[in-house]
């Protein structure tokens, strides 16, 4: 997952091509090219080498090119969109973590463009769709669903020729979206001294050897060995610096600590998929290549958690965080490298946890609510009338007509 950012330079290499002046056939003897102190003739062994050489020069320039991409050799530009806001709603007991996005049709959610986190260009915009994030939270966990339309792509066991999404958070004061934390300091020397401020927090679902409907993340035999890691669905809970220090809770570069677990869960789904009763493995690819759809990628994880190790972040309701949304996807059937994917923002986006209600009123429709208090009002009143009546029947006074004797 290298490269989880987008980069913008304000500066290219190079310039505004200039126009080539037009040019006479000169004498064979003038167009002749000077190697050394000789002249090199067409067709020469000299002229071939210098070719040669030429077109190892453009290669080494092309590499070196690929090489900035990634260390970044220009000034950071990033224009995002201020207003843009991931809110999560209270709203307890609406949530099956199940991949299916059924329950989630209330829930409003922020649809995005996805550019490509390196070369961040409107013309290499993922040409499948767009991506909506929605979250929730129910007092103690946070629920958080990503759709992203595509056509149906898996091949088992091979993580880079199918889907993968990732969520980021930062951590430290310091760490920034932009090269994932943002810290200087390189691999060999990137500790959690040296990078103090710079944490992030990292959530990352490959589905390569992940059934789908079926919950993968954190289980009791990775989370014995102490660390964020998962044998069964790879659906792992990490932190980072930068990119090039960048480990799962629990591991470090310089040393282990086994009090770490993944706090994470997860599941995915296609809208191409038509058995709902529940997938096995040998039921894989589970629907046919290509298929028109989109993949719904849905995850829980506590507000709080019991991390100690600055690894991951910690969600207040009523507060706010700071977030980012990655997604690879196997264009034309290649497979995706660690770089090569796509990105929401080129700066992080905020996370509202609410601490409001409203969303158990506005996931009904109002017209039922109006009805509701019109009929509990109406109720009121007519209970009202009924006891006012029978008091007054029983206080009021007991007269008795008085009858003649004689009339008896």
């Amino acid at each position: 997952m290298k490269g989880f950012y987008r980069q913008r330079k304000s500066s290219s290499v190079g310039g505004t091509p200039k126009k080539k002046k037009s040019q006479s056939v000169a004498h064979p003897k003038a167009t002749a090219a000077f190697f050394g102190s000789g002249v090199i003739s067409h067709g020469s062994p000299e002229l071939k080498v210098l070719r040669l050489v030429l077109v190892v020069l453009v290669y080494c320039v092309l590499l070196i090119r690929q090489a900035n991409s990634h260390t970044e050799s220009g000034e950071w530009s990033c224009e995002s969109e201020s207003e843009i806001r991931v809110q999560a709603e209270f709203g307890p007991g609406l949530i099956t973590l199940d991949g299916h996005a059924d329950d989630w049709k209330d829930i409003d959610g922020f649809e995005f463009s996805l550019l490509p986190a390196l070369d961040p260009d409107a013309e290499n915009e993922y040409k499948g769709g767009k991506m909506t994030v929605k979250a929730l939270h129910d007092g103690r966990d946070a629920f958080f669903m990503v759709q992203v339309d595509g056509d149906y792509a898996y091949s088992k066991g091979d993580n880079n020729k199918c889907p993968s999404v990732a969520l980021m958070f930062q951590i430290g004061r310091d760490s920034t979206y932009h090269s994932m934390g943002g810290c200087k300091e390189g691999v060999d020397s990137c500790t959690n001294k040296t990078c103090k401020g710079h944490e992030v927090d990292i959530m990352h679902f490959s589905i390569g050897n992940a059934i789908p409907g079926r919950l993968y993340g954190g289980n009791p035999i990775d989370n014995s060995n102490g660390n964020g890691g998962d044998r069964f669905g790879h659906l792992v809970d990490l932190y980072a610096w930068n990119p090039h220090c960048r480990y799962l809770d629990g591991i470090g570069s310089s040393a282990n600590d086994s009090s770490a677990q993944n706090d994470w869960k997860g599941a995915w789904w296609h809208s191409s998929l038509n058995v709902h009763s529940g997938f096995v493995e040998e039921d894989s690819p589970y629907s046919s290549d290509a298929q028109k759809g989109t993949f719904y990628f849905e995850f829980s994880r506590p507000l709080r958690t019991m991390d100690r190790l600055q690894q991951d972040v910690q969600f207040t309701i009523g507060g706010s965080s700071k977030m980012s949304v990655a997604f690879w996807y196997p264009v034309d059937k290649k497979p995706w490298h660690g770089s090569g994917h796509y990105s929401i923002s080129c700066d992080w986006v905020p996370l509202d946890i609410s601490s409001r209600s409203s969303l158990l009123t506005t996931a009904r429709p109002s017209s039922s609510v109006n009805a509701a208090s019109v009929f509990a009002l109406l109720l009121s009143v007519i209970s009202l009338c009924a006891s006012v009546f029978i008091g007054y029947w029983v206080v009021k006074p007991k007269t008795f007509q008085f009858t003649p004797m004689e009339n008896l």
